[in-house]
């Protein structure tokens, strides 16, 4: 039988006798035409230590592919460093990035008719990009993430970015001496690899492996490490198998699959951002899947991981103490998992954790079992109400005051509330407003770990809100709502807030409300008007004239 299903359209025949000289100055042989063209979309960057380590894990999936009678294809795909842009206007381009690699993964894989892709990346909006393309072709592909970052250390304390970024508040403050400033500064990213707690990149990752698009114990990896290598390799020689068995990504990527990816977040305590992101993989599988749905797999399965940032370890700590398998067969025997999803394997969910413990190993404190849940319920809460009639996204386990009224304290761009906030103009009891910050209006939906981690650093952390139109990084914690829909530029609710307008967050109620009577908003909505778009020409124009509501995901298509 013949695996060339696709790329021989482009290499047989009379026809294409030119296509095949092309191919034959990039060495090919003829016996190579009837091999099937595996892609290797390939993401590493020294733009940033979360893709600084790919190369490797790329040349391995190579010699895999060869080793496999298969032909390797490499092509690249972009990266911007969420962590270095944060608090910029480059900021903007984050959440961009996520829609310019899926559709460079589609050109590529679409233009050239490759039989199947290996994906590989590691900052942020890497893993989202890659399976949005891969669901939206529905060609063979799998995804190798890039690993994570080991932890850094100063004075005995582990480190990741986002003590870096909470550091900045703290020193501003002066609660923090300079020693330790700049300790913190050069030794919170100690090596190649993303950024080290159960934030985005973790986060996305480690649920690929729920939704069976990944090899199971690959996402909490170290990059630096060997076994990252082999894996690899590994994942290359499956996905040929995969071709061969002509297994797609829309085999794999269902609604069920989906709640097993997001169960696996909700147990793990992981990034905001994923509501986002698995919308839109969801649209891109064309599997039905809304923002409630995030309300209601929370309200079933509960957090039995200690992890950043709202814990205590990072994700090379869950590796050792069983990785995400480990989680999943807890999921598995507690009912919160579909056993018999399919994985790229060819095997179920059920039939590749038959091997892993029922209950997690007593020498550990990062997983937990259900009846010793860290919290009951998910943490990644919908809030709703009239500031938020289309849903907003909120982390609401780790918080000690869930119900906050204050005064809204308004600002219209990042920059203005960050100065605001180590210039200490920000008290206790206050909610930041920060909006003109959504998919349309930023545009690009930047995400606000800078001002949040500031909030935190003065040690305002449990006593000011703060709600935005715009994201969170995965790193943030603290009385914070993001995804605002309607956004501010659409004309939601959220820009009709004036400076001193009582705001109410209850995360108890799962309410978002602005305290101000009906007619008198209505009256503000009926002066507003649509601002000029911040951008006319360009990548940001053109994601802001097709982005769909963050409710939707905040996909182009």
């Amino acid at each position: 039988m013949a695996f060339n299903r696709r790329s021989k359209n482009i290499t047989q025949g009379v026809a294409r006798s030119p296509n095949r000289s092309m191919y034959y100055a990039l060495g090919y042989k003829e016996e190579d035409f009837d091999k099937p063209m595996i892609g290797i979309a390939n993401g590493h960057s020294t733009i940033t230590p979360c893709n600084a380590g790919l190369q490797r894990l790329a040349d391995a999936a190579i010699e895999s592919i060869r080793k496999s009678d298969a032909n390797p294809q490499i092509f690249g795909t972009p990266t911007i460093s969420d962590g270095m842009s944060m608090g910029t206007e480059g900021m903007k381009y984050s959440l961009v990035s996520r829609e310019v690699i899926a559709d460079c993964i589609e050109t590529a894989v679409q233009g050239q008719w490759m039989d199947g892709v290996v994906v590989i990346g590691g900052c942020d909006k890497n893993m989202p990009g890659g399976m949005i393309g891969l669901a939206r072709m529905n060609v063979p592909g799998i995804y190798v993430y890039g690993g994570t970052i080991r932890p850094g250390n100063w004075k005995g304390k582990d480190l990741t970015i986002v003590s870096s970024f909470e550091a900045v508040g703290e020193f501003t403050a002066g609660r923090m001496s300079e020693e330790d400033f700049k300790g913190i500064e050069k030794n919170a990213c100690p090596s190649s690899g993303s950024c080290g707690g159960m934030y985005t990149a973790n986060t996305m990752s480690s649920s690929f492996e729920a939704l069976g698009m990944s090899l199971m114990y690959s996402s909490t990896m170290a990059n630096p490490d060997q076994e990252k290598v082999d894996s690899a390799a590994e994942s290359a020689r499956v996905l040929v198998e995969a071709v061969k068995k002509d297994l797609k990504p829309r085999d794999i990527i269902t609604k069920k699959s989906i709640e097993n990816a997001v169960a696996l977040i909700m147990a793990t305590g992981g990034s905001t951002n994923a509501v986002l992101h698995y919308l839109a993989i969801a649209h891109a599988a064309e599997v039905e899947w809304s923002i409630d749905d995030f309300e209601r797999m929370r309200k079933k399965v509960p957090v039995i991981c200690d992890l950043k940032p709202s814990g205590q370890f990072v994700a090379t700590d869950l590796h050792k103490a069983g990785g995400i398998p480990q989680v999943l067969r807890i999921l598995l025997d507690a009912g919160m998992l579909h056993g018999d999803c399919i994985t790229i394997t060819g095997r179920t969910i059920a039939e590749e954790l038959k091997d892993v413990p029922g209950k997690p190993r007593a020498d550990q404190k990062v997983i937990y079992p259900i009846d010793q849940a860290l919290y009951d319920e998910g943490h990644l809460a919908i809030l709703k109400g009239n500031l938020a009639p289309d849903g907003a996204v909120a982390k609401i386990t780790g918080l000690k005051n869930p119900v906050i009224t204050g005064p809204a304290r308004v600002f219209e761009d990042e920059q203005s509330a960050m100065e605001a906030i180590l210039g200490d103009k920000i008290k206790a009891g206050d909610i930041v407003v920060m909006r003109y910050l959504g998919p349309k209006g930023g545009p690009g939906m930047p995400e606000m770990l800078a001002p949040t981690s500031a909030i935190i650093g003065k040690g305002l952390g449990e006593s000011v809100g703060l709600i935005t139109d715009g994201r969170f990084s995965g790193g943030t914690w603290g009385m914070v709502v993001g995804h605002v829909a309607p956004e501010a530029f659409e004309g939601g609710t959220i820009g009709l807030v004036q400076e001193g307008d009582s705001v109410t967050i209850d995360a108890h109620k799962l309410l978002l409300e602005l305290n101000v009577d009906a007619a008198e908003i209505e009256r503000r909505r009926a002066a507003w008007k649509q601002p000029a778009p911040r951008y006319t020409r360009g990548v940001l124009s053109k994601y802001a004239a097709l982005a769909l509501p963050a409710n939707k995901g905040a996909v182009t298509g």
